[in-house]
């Protein structure tokens, strides 16, 4: 839309026109296209303001605790000798002080790293105080 230049032109009435212009041209940028595909837009780009206010926002916000991690003290550890090979990865320990047999399995770092539990191998057991019968093999000695 040109407007053209007259002599005298009324101040109210240049802004009336500025303003249809500008209303005319917003209705043309959000109006949908008419072809029956949708016309994807590109983003705003984003400027150096913007940015700064984000990291402003950021900064003001209060910090997240630190989660600390609990140390787990309810394990029991104790040594014993593997007796019996059984599938699953699970083995029969013979405890060294009470002779105590136990139902262990691998720990998921032994399980990762492929290590091999033969019969007759020092370990070292963990041991839940909830059920004292079963166990968790957390390290192989080396003999």
């Amino acid at each position: 839309m040109h407007i053209a230049r007259r002599a005298s032109i009324d101040p109210i009435d240049m802004r009336a026109t500025l303003l249809l212009c500008a209303c005319a041209a917003l209705a043309n940028a959000f109006a949908p296209a008419f072809s029956g595909v949708a016309v994807a837009r590109a983003a705003p780009a984003r400027t150096a303001t913007m940015l700064d206010a984000k990291k402003k926002k950021k900064d003001l916000q209060t910090p997240k605790p630190v989660r600390e991690r609990k140390v787990k003290d309810d394990k029991i550890e104790v040594d014993g000798v593997v007796t019996e090979a059984l599938p699953s990865a699970n083995f029969r320990v013979e405890i060294g002080a009470t002779k105590q047999v136990l139902l262990c399995t691998i720990s998921g770092k032994i399980r990762k790293n492929f290590v091999k539990i033969l019969v007759g191998d020092s370990v070292k057991v963990e041991l839940s105080p909830y059920d004292l019968t079963r166990g968790r093999i957390t390290f192989r000695e080396r003999n």
